[in-house]
């Protein structure tokens, strides 16, 4: 089964959690991916803010997404109560 992206919600900066239909849940840092003209408009966190769950995967108003499997291979980090994050694994 290919990863798809069911549900995501803004925790902070630029970490989204997500959750895929086989019932993983993840806080994925976008920040990683914010790099060419596309993804440049969502350096502004409120721009970043506006995505959405597209199909399988999270997008954004400007065209800019991220493959579904790209998103389920990244590597998790935790939203520490302190608000400083920790990669996992």
């Amino acid at each position: 089964m290919l990863p798809s992206v069911t549900k995501a919600k803004y925790v902070k900066d630029y970490l989204i959690e997500v959750k895929f239909n086989d019932g993983t849940r993840k806080i994925i840092d976008f920040k990683q991916w914010l790099t060419g003209q596309i993804f440049k408009p969502l350096r502004n966190k409120e721009y970043f803010k506006k995505f959405f769950v597209d199909g399988p995967t999270i997008a954004w108003p400007n065209g800019a997404d991220i493959a579904p499997e790209t998103l389920y291979d990244a590597p998790e980090v935790e939203a520490a109560s302190d608000q400083k994050v920790r990669r996992t694994g």
